[in-house]
């Protein structure tokens, strides 16, 4: 029987208010389900705090609040804090992702997180 863990749309604020949001749908209160996208693609692949049933869907209530609260804003905020924090190899990169999110081009935050979904869990997404 397919689990359904539900996101309320409304709670999400920014990243790390989705890490917590998630978290809590999956495993309860406090609850982990990654906190950085590399965890949050392994939890729903099987790795730490996936769901032991393995058959689930994440449904996404009022996601339209999520996707503005996790859109082009929070995505520049987040390329920022990885450009301080990422390798120095890799900052140039950042550095033109970042560029074209300044200029209002690009995937967002939300948009990250639900090819994430997408990808490690085919079909899993409902968005409502």
């Amino acid at each position: 029987m397919t689990k359904t863990y539900v996101i309320d749309g409304a709670e999400v604020t920014g990243l790390e208010s989705f890490w917590r949001v998630i978290g809590e749908a999956v495993n309860g209160t406090g609850g982990y389900f990654g906190r950085n996208l590399d965890a949050f693609a392994d939890c729903l692949s099987g790795g730490f705090g996936t769901p032991d049933d393995g058959d689930f869907v994440i449904e996404w209530r009022d996601h339209e609040l999520s996707r503005r609260a996790l859109g082009r804003d929070e995505t520049v905020r987040q390329l920022r804090l990885r450009l301080e924090r990422g390798h120095p190899l890799n900052r140039a990169a950042i550095q033109a992702e970042l560029d074209e999110a300044e200029a209002g081009r690009g995937a967002t935050v939300f948009d990250w997180l639900a090819q994430i979904i997408e990808e490690r869990v085919p079909g899993g997404l409902r968005l409502r």
